[in-house]
């Protein structure tokens, strides 16, 4: 029997935080062996320049959460290129079920475990059943600069949700810095293992705010 929500939360949705975003060239031999692409993802495969993205919301439609997500690459959807995500793990059973209603986002549940560090970076470590299968130390460096929501109009990311693609435009403004990873491994069972990836760069965003609207949903044609 499915549980049911604290907080059911229609889109869209005002989020607050701070996050990480891995940025790496991914091959499609990689994806196709570690990045847990379903079939309508795989088919509309286009090319290989992804993210990993660790967010920390303090609100959201549903309070405070923290989030893991991959996004594979660049996919062609309905004649549109996009992203989407292809694994995603959240500290809530209300983000759960409420990503995948408003957004057809398959989030699962995971516990969190991040510490500031002596050097004022983030030691970031994910785990299932007791067993940590993400981790990485973040390094911010340099000056604050600042991320506006028209540098990322081009950003959208498409989801299968029963026989229709959701297509969801976020906004996002706040602050960007350079980050280094000094250690950064995944288990290929849980999450891809961004250990065998180069970074081409690391962001640190100290400070966001984001709308998630409601998805407009589309024919899903393969």
């Amino acid at each position: 029997m499915e549980l049911v929500p604290d907080i059911v939360a229609p889109a869209p949705w005002q989020l607050e935080g701070s996050g990480v975003i891995w940025y790496y060239p991914i091959t499609k031999a990689f994806n196709q062996k570690y990045g847990f692409l379903a079939g309508y993802q795989a088919a509309s495969y286009v090319a290989g320049f992804g993210a990993v993205m660790y967010v920390d919301y303090t609100s959201s439609g549903v309070g405070p959460y923290q989030e893991l997500l991959y996004i594979p690459g660049l996919f062609k959807m309905n004649g549109k290129l996009t992203f989407t995500i292809s694994k995603i793990y959240v500290s809530t059973y209300d983000s759960v079920w409420n990503g995948r209603e408003n957004w057809g986002i398959l989030k699962e549940r995971a516990i969190f475990n991040t510490q500031p560090n002596k050097t004022g970076g983030l030691d970031i470590g994910v785990s299932r059943e007791g067993q940590t299968f993400f981790e990485a130390q973040v390094q911010p460096k340099g000056p604050k600069v600042p991320l506006y929501s028209w540098l990322f109009s081009w950003f959208r990311v498409m989801q299968l949700k029963g026989t229709e693609l959701l297509l969801t435009k976020p906004t996002l403004q706040g602050h960007a810095q350079w980050a280094s990873s000094k250690t950064q491994s995944a288990d290929p069972r849980l999450f891809p293992p961004v250990q065998q990836l180069k970074p081409l760069m690391t962001l640190y965003i100290p400070d966001f705010k984001m709308v998630f609207p409601k998805a407009q949903a589309l024919p899903y044609k393969p």
